[in-house]
């Protein structure tokens, strides 16, 4: 499985009802607050055959609050 990062920015106020409810959803392996340019990183492992940008938009952009997104792909772990 090939793990993906996605680094969420919440709009002011949200960011903890946001956490909640990707936590309902349970798509993710690990869910962080975070400071900076950013407010939560989620690492989680979509499944194999799922379109990664149609995975994202239908399981995690449609969360109230979500201002914007940064997506990582992983390829190999050492």
């Amino acid at each position: 499985m090939t793990a993906l990062f996605v680094q969420i920015r919440c709009k002011p106020g949200t960011t903890y009802r946001v956490a909640r409810e990707i936590a309902l959803r349970e798509i993710h392996s690990e869910l962080y607050s975070t400071s900076g340019e950013y407010d939560l990183l989620l690492k989680l492992y979509p499944p194999e055959d799922a379109d990664i940008g149609e995975y994202i938009n239908d399981n995690l952009l449609d969360i109230e609050g979500i201002e914007r997104s940064l997506t990582t792909l992983t390829f190999k772990a050492f």
